[in-house]
């Protein structure tokens, strides 16, 4: 087990950066009467947001292979997952996310901006922010369109992918006990994949519309501060002595 608790690790501290990212100036400008943040400091939360965000995405596609090589190739598992190989995954699940965080921070504030400084939003978003450029084309929408499906899109299908493969080993297990087991390893991280996927994907993936800051803002608030909370949860609850503790709470 030490490779999935290495990558849930990983995601944990990703997660935790990544709400620490936005969370204190956000508090910072509730607290004060001036709500500003300069060209640079903008461009700098946008950056390690996102680049943390898409790490994310990628740990997480690394966590299903990790299952699927545990239920699939169980005999070969200790030589295919390794520290040194699941190291190389986080390593590189760090580097992808900031390139492509970089190019989208990029795209963004290699435009002009109007008159108009005002950022509806809670922080430094794409959508806010782009919508005060006054050179942003279609050509820069796809491109960052294309950056955001690159991480959500082939990070989703490489799960789902994996999951395929998990599925059609598990029905062909011969003990009832064997197919509960490995499906009960997969479900805290199908559950978290879902609720990441499901968020990140309303937000970023579909059609932009100037009137839906507030309904972004809202899924965004969960997205960045909800969903964080709720993955320690998740996992915490297959572990036997929290589930005796619940059944002991609730009667």
């Amino acid at each position: 087990h030490t490779p999935m608790y290495f990558f849930l690790c990983g995601l944990s501290f990703s997660e935790t950066c990544s709400t620490m990212a936005i969370i204190p100036r956000m508090l910072v400008d509730l607290l004060s009467d001036s709500k500003t943040i300069s060209l640079p400091e903008c461009a700098t939360q946008m950056f390690v947001f996102f680049g943390l965000a898409a790490n994310n995405c990628f740990i997480m596609a690394a966590m299903s292979y990790d299952r699927y090589t545990a239920i699939h190739k169980p005999l070969h598992y200790p030589i295919l997952m390794t520290h040194k190989i699941c190291f190389q995954f986080i390593t590189a699940s760090w580097m992808v996310g900031f390139l492509v965080s970089l190019g989208i921070v990029i795209v963004v504030f290699n435009s002009s901006f109007c008159d108009s400084n005002t950022i509806q939003h809670f922080f430094c978003d794409i959508s806010p922010v782009v919508s005060l450029a006054c050179d942003y084309t279609s050509r820069h929408e796809m491109v960052i369109f294309g950056l955001s499906a690159f991480v959500l899109v082939g990070s989703c299908v490489f799960i789902v992918m994996s999951y395929v493969f998990i599925v059609s080993t598990v029905v062909k297990m011969p003990s009832a006990k064997g197919r509960y087991k490995a499906f009960s390893t997969c479900s805290s991280h199908l559950t978290v994949v879902c609720i990441h996927y499901g968020f990140a994907g309303f937000v970023y993936l579909r059609p932009k519309d100037r009137d839906s800051f507030c309904e972004d803002m809202l899924m965004a608030v969960t997205y960045t501060v909800l969903t964080p909370l709720l993955n320690p949860i998740v996992y915490s609850l297959r572990n036997k002595e929290m589930q005796t503790a619940l059944r002991k709470v609730l009667g």
